[in-house]
């Protein structure tokens, strides 16, 4: 447990840090619109707005149809998750939804919940508000076993442009999809320096375990964890906030977005990661730091658990694979389809069955790249390659494949070291991946 004295309260944070934030960035911050338009311009990534209504008539007007994938409707001035409604995907029925906790709306709802976001049900002091739409982010592969509903987020808390504390925010079926530990979601301490998750607490009591499960909530390594602290400093010099939260999502293809930003983060984040904030405040309080790599370089230095000098470092950006893995091909229908497939460093090249890419539909004529008559030991053979796209560790490759007689063989996708370059081949994972 933390020392009482390192623990820092609301009164000290209000007295010793918000009051460093000005008024018109505060301002900013509060506003979700205001917000992006600050991102955008700063090239700061972040989910793609859909659209915006401040009046009745622009409700009613609106063409809910044209939404073909999963969106979130929010009040621009909410607060603590209040008013999100999230949509997973239209219904087959057209004008219905499904949420993400499987219910299905009607258009109508729709309309009624953002008709109550511009009256103010969820705003600051229930004063008017707008209603925007924004695309829904897809979780990524890491967390889908863990998170119930919806995409975790990581908040990290930045002062002085030094990253000094993270949680990762797991939904559950209480909290409706929704990353907000005051509505029942699950918030894991994160290691600063590795991105590793150390403690958990759920409804303001520590935690071991995901609720109903024995997966344990220390352990799990944060994807893309140098870029996360690296655009949570970014952001925080871009948004004139000397003390504020950075939320993202990780996105399976795009990577981290900038959700949002809070310049007055709760302090359950202290529980998470069983250890104070205001100690982590003072030691970097009056630091000069120019640059977001420097702020990254101090708060992984300085905030590093004991075990982080044991993690092996295999670089964020190159998941570690094993030998034998589960993928994902794009089919000729455009669906993703899941397939076992050998990862093979030995091989300069990816190859797929015949009777598999036949089976596909990936040797229609537009995907075949081209076919030739080859000399080789044994005579002559034709060889064809096909263009094809894999999903691997949350990884699109697009590349290509030969054709070849793999029917006998295990696995009948092998991917070579040509599309091999942005992972980590691990043989010692075989044992675990058979």
């Amino acid at each position: 447990m933390p020392r009482l004295s390192d623990i820092l309260g609301l009164n000290a944070r209000s007295a010793d840090y918000l009051s460093l934030n000005r008024k018109t960035a505060r301002k900013r911050a509060d506003d979700k619109l205001m917000t992006k338009r600050m991102l955008k311009r700063a090239q700061v990534p972040h989910p793609k707005l859909l659209g915006v209504m401040g009046e009745q008539a622009e409700v009613r007007a609106f063409n809910w149809n044209k939404l073909k994938e999963g969106f979130a409707i929010k009040p621009v001035q909410g607060f603590g998750g209040q008013g999100i409604l999230l949509i997973r995907k239209p219904a087959k029925e057209k004008g219905y939804f499904l949420t993400v906790d499987g219910k299905k709306i009607g258009t109508a709802d729709l309309v009624l919940h953002a008709l109550d976001i511009i009256e103010g049900k969820y705003s600051h002091n229930n004063l008017p508000d707008k209603a925007m739409i924004e695309e829904r982010i897809k979780i990524h592969p890491k967390f889908k076993k863990l998170a119930v509903g919806g995409a975790p987020d990581v908040r990290v808390i930045v002062f002085n442009r030094v990253p000094v504390m993270a949680m990762l925010r797991l939904p559950t079926e209480e909290s409706s999809g929704k990353a907000n530990l005051h509505q029942g979601a699950i918030g894991l301490g994160i290691d600063m320096a590795t991105g590793i998750t150390t403690h958990g607490v759920y409804k303001n009591g520590p935690v071991k375990y995901f609720p109903d499960t024995n997966i344990k909530v220390n352990g799990i390594a944060v994807p893309y964890w140098n870029k996360i602290l690296k655009m949570a400093v970014e952001t925080e010099m871009v948004s004139n906030l000397k003390y504020l939260s950075v939320d993202m999502l990780i996105d399976e293809e795009k990577g981290p977005v900038v959700l949002e930003l809070n310049d007055q983060p709760g302090l359950s984040i202290q529980l998470a990661n069983m250890t104070g904030l205001r100690r982590r405040l003072e030691r970097v309080e009056g630091l000069e730091v120019e640059e977001a790599e420097k702020g990254v370089k101090i708060g992984k230095a300085l905030f590093a658990s004991k075990f982080a000098n044991r993690v092996r470092f295999t670089g964020e950006e190159k998941p570690v694979i094993g030998i034998f893995e589960k993928v994902s091909i794009k089919n000729g229908k455009k669906k993703m389809i899941e397939v076992r497939a050998k990862i093979d460093t030995g091989a300069k090249g990816t190859s797929i069955d015949q009777g598999m890419a036949l089976e596909l539909g990936l040797l229609t004529p537009e995907n075949v790249l081209w076919t030739k008559k080859v000399k080789n030991s044994m005579g002559t053979e034709e060889r064809t390659q096909v263009a094809i796209t894999i999903k691997l560790k949350g990884k699109i490759i697009k590349t290509r494949a030969n054709l070849t007689d793999r029917k006998n063989l295990r696995r009948q996708l092998l991917i070579g070291r040509r599309d091999l370059r942005d992972f980590v081949v691990d043989p010692g994972l075989i044992k675990i991946r058979k």
